[in-house]
């Protein structure tokens, strides 16, 4: 984020110095181009003035001593010419040395034409610059004066303003970088501590919080608020967690005691109850463990797994058998279709807890008359335990919602329940690294999946 902040701020930098140094660097040539201009349309003036006279008497000697002169002291170039455009005096030069464009322009100057204002060049193409003025005696023609300077002087001064505006545009984005970093950093540094405070609140440390005493105003308002959730959060968490425990704890007594009780009647029943005590001594230490498991959920906020090799098929089929009795009274046939071993290394209390609040909401919702097919499968690695029912099911949009928490379907009516089954199984999945799977059947009802990795990605 910091680095998008200083991009957005620092293009727009960069091109405003751009824009602000060219357009500079463009007027400063071009002014040192007017001056050198004028400079030359000076010592022309000048010497047209003197050709005139030398034309007048037909005696170059004064002008081509002037010229030399002048060479001399100023570097500078100066040509007379004649009506016939030879050469009629000179410092140094005669018109075999004139170029192609100079000779066009002592064509047009000797035809009248005065001379045009040199068009704007950048310093490193400019070479020597020519100008030439018509010679005029009572309104005619009678010569012309060409004036050579060297531009080397004014290119110097050129590239040293456009060497000066170019430093100045680099110390210019420098400085502008370097406030623009402390900006961002002024500006992003209770993002960051936020970023920071949340990511130690995920890892489970419920007390971290940002001072509110830096950054801007409104981010400083986003700090109080977020202090003021987490304060919320924890207190809600620290609620929670101190009433599973005490609930978890409070119902091993009834349950330890429900367990005695058991193992006392047992010992004045007959053989023919042996069974039925047996799956009663087993609910019981299933409870015991689910119990387990709840008090490591709320002590750690995540309950202790003991991983083993489960037959999937086998534990379906056992829940089947304990939820029989409570669907048969609801006029529901449930029923096991596994017909071979399905193993996954995995947590079985889970996977056991997760099934039951799976088959509780199928049973819940299925009409009287209607089977629930229960079916572990694996494919692939992957192994499913899959709850059909023939229920009023759910739309498409609806499936979306359906294992979020206290979330019901409009079309439940007067069914008991809370809307916490399927998001309870699927809290107990992620544990063990599975998921839920919510679908539609085509022909009516719903089919929820507990999808298990066969080697146990806990």
């Amino acid at each position: 984020m910091r680095r998008r902040l200083v991009i957005v701020f620092l293009v727009p930098l960069v091109a405003i110095l751009l824009s602000l140094g060219g357009a500079t660097a463009w007027s400063a040539t071009r002014s040192i181009q007017q001056a050198f201009y004028t400079e030359q349309l000076g010592d022309l003036g000048y010497f047209v003035t003197s050709a005139r006279q030398a034309l007048r008497s037909g005696s170059p000697a004064v002008v081509a001593a002037e010229a030399q002169r002048f060479q001399e002291v100023y570097g500078i170039d100066v040509v007379v010419f004649d009506l016939s455009g030879s050469v009629w005096a000179s410092a140094s030069r005669d018109v075999a040395v004139l170029g192609e464009d100079e000779s066009a322009r002592v064509g047009l100057a000797l035809s009248g034409r005065r001379a045009e204002a040199p068009a704007p060049v950048f310093p490193w193409s400019a070479a020597d610059s020519s100008l030439v003025e018509p010679v005029f005696d009572d309104g005619d023609v009678i010569g012309a004066v060409m004036v050579t300077a060297d531009s080397a002087v004014p290119r110097t001064r050129m590239l040293q303003q456009i060497v000066v505006l170019s430093v100045v545009a680099v110390v210019s984005v420098l400085l502008g970088v370097l406030l623009i970093l402390q900006l961002s950093r002024w500006v992003l540094s209770p993002v960051r501590r936020l970023d920071e405070a949340m990511i130690a609140i995920e890892g489970g440390a419920m007390d971290a919080r940002v001072a509110e005493d830096t950054g801007p105003p409104e981010l400083r308002r986003m700090t109080r608020v977020f202090n003021g959730m987490a304060d919320e959060i924890e207190r809600v968490m620290t609620r929670q967690q101190e009433f599973a425990l005490n609930a978890s704890h409070e119902l091993r007594n009834p349950l330890n005691a429900l367990l005695l009780r058991v193992e006392h009647l047992a010992t004045g029943l007959g053989d023919e109850w042996r069974d039925d005590i047996e799956e009663t001594r087993e609910e019981g230490r299933r409870m015991a463990r689910i119990l387990e498991t709840l008090l490591g959920l709320a002590r750690d906020g995540r309950p202790e797994t003991t991983v083993s090799t489960v037959d999937l098929d086998a534990l379906a089929t056992r829940r089947v058998e304990e939820w029989r009795e409570v669907a048969s009274r609801r006029g529901i046939l449930l029923r096991s279709t596994g017909r071979a071993p399905v193993l996954s290394v995995t947590d079985r209390t889970i996977v056991e807890s997760a099934l039951d609040a799976v088959i509780d909401n199928a049973v819940k919702y299925s009409p009287s008359g209607s089977a629930i097919d229960v079916e572990a499968t694996e494919d692939g690695g992957l192994c499913s335990v899959t709850v059909r029912d023939q229920g009023p099911g759910l739309t498409h949009e609806e499936v979306a919602f359906a294992t979020d928490r206290f979330w019901r379907s409009d079309d439940t009516g007067d069914a008991p329940g809370s809307g916490l089954g399927l998001a309870i199984a699927t809290d107990l999945l992620a544990v063990i690294g599975g998921r839920l799977s919510v679908a539609s059947r085509d022909g009516g009802g719903l089919q929820v999946s507990l999808l298990i990795p066969a080697g146990g990605a806990i």
